[in-house]
Formats: C-alpha cells, structure tokens, sequence
C-alpha cells in the first residue's frame, strides 16, 4: 500500500475533509512543518502533483473512501 505510515493516513483522511496545514497540526499535535511534511510525503509515495491528485490516488489506493470521509 506504498508504505504510508499510520500518522500519513491520518494526514490524507484530514486532507481529504477540507483541513488546511495549520488545522491539521492544531487536530494532531504537531507543527504546521510536520504537517506539511506529511503531505509531501504522501504526494511522492502516492505519485500525486497536488492535492486533487492526491485524494484522487487515495481513492484508487483504498486508502480512502465514502466511509471514511
């Protein structure tokens, strides 16, 4: 499942409900750089240039879908 970590799914579950960075940060805990650093990482590791691609790539990865938004 290109490897995403349990806290990188958090992120793209985050992502995928309209959290901006800061608010992700806010919800998990951590810096708005962490935050940003998870997106990053879940665009490489999913192949996504931004974030409709993204969501896009965790649909067809099951890593998303209607029961988890």
């Amino acid at each position: 499942m290109n490897n995403i970590s349990p806290r990188e799914a958090e992120v793209l579950h985050l992502i995928s409900n309209e959290y901006t960075t800061k608010e992700i940060a806010n919800t998990l805990y951590i810096s708005t750089h962490t935050a940003d650093s998870h997106r990053k990482n879940l665009m490489l590791k999913l192949g996504a240039k931004n974030t409709a691609g993204l969501i896009r790539r965790g649909f067809e990865n099951r890593l998303l879908g209607v029961n988890h938004i």
